[in-house]
């Protein structure tokens, strides 16, 4: 028997309920040769959320998971590499949106960067200066819907340009939601070679939601507030506060899981008696 055990984030029984059935099969064998998992997943999960919740160090991960912390590293990258992750924030995203009686799949979509600072552990390949924030360290490239629930993302050195970031973000954004027609993005994303690109190849318009001259400060500005919103949520998980990984591709996943912890437990929430009250009439 594994010890008891219970941090603020372990999944609740309505949480591991609907992530359960969006992970992949535990009894089939492993692609690189393991045989079937012999690691409660609802431990492995819990225990990757730790990690990214209180930017814990790997080797750092409590005993009361009953769980080595190889392995439950080797968990967050093999589901990371898979794709795992990006088909459980598109279920988590279409429940969240069929819930507020929303289009299933986002036709509009907010984009914006942010600059981190990078630890020493973020190699100098990997890293760069960004000269307008003066960070040194890594650029978080987020798409999200008009509710601020992630579409995809991109990690890259903070010295990228986002327009070059975009590019390659919105092609894949086409390759796997060809039914975005529209973005709206901020003045490092404008300029008309950057959108006619984005409506000549992709069929998206890009929009600009311009910040006015004589401001000065924070501004609340229209649509992009969301992806603001949305960037502030990113920073609650502790291990997302600075970039700590080696691999961008890692950085990529503790947002994801971090999101993944968000949209998982907006479901498992009792549902207000102003939006129980249709489901209520049409069960009667």
């Amino acid at each position: 028997m594994l010890t008891r055990y219970r941090y603020p984030s372990d999944t609740s029984d309505l949480e591991w309920a609907l992530l359960e059935r969006l992970l992949p099969d535990s009894r089939l064998p492993d692609p690189g040769g393991r045989g079937p998992e012999k690691w409660p997943r609802r431990r492995v999960v819990d225990a990757i959320r730790y990690i990214t919740d209180n930017a814990a160090k790997w080797s750092a991960l409590p005993a009361d998971f009953g769980i080595p912390w190889r392995t439950v590293f080797g968990y967050f990258t093999r589901w990371a590499k898979a794709g795992v992750l990006k088909r459980i924030l598109d279920q988590l995203r279409r429940r969240l949106r069929l819930r507020r009686r929303r289009c299933a799949r986002p036709v509009r979509v907010i984009v914006d960067s942010q600059s981190v600072k990078g630890a020493e552990t973020v190699s100098s390949a990997t890293r760069g200066y960004d000269a307008n924030k003066h960070i040194n360290g890594r650029k978080r490239h987020l798409l999200v819907d008009q509710d601020g629930l992630l579409v995809d993302l991109l990690v890259t050195p903070a010295d990228v340009q986002d327009r070059d970031a975009a590019r390659g973000l919105l092609t894949r954004l086409h390759a796997g939601h060809p039914e975005v027609v529209l973005v709206w993005a901020d003045n490092g994303h404008g300029g008309e070679e950057f959108s006619t690109w984005a409506q000549d190849t992709l069929g998206i318009t890009s929009k600009v939601v311009p910040r006015p001259k004589d401001a000065k400060g924070f501004v609340l500005l229209p649509k992009r507030w969301v992806v603001e919103r949305s960037n502030s949520w990113t920073m609650r998980a502790r291990r997302n506060a600075r970039d700590y990984e080696r691999l961008m591709s890692h950085a990529e996943a503790h947002i994801q899981w971090a999101f993944i912890t968000l949209m998982s437990r907006r479901p498992a929430r009792p549902r207000r008696q102003a939006e129980a009250l249709p489901a209520a009439l049409a069960a009667a």
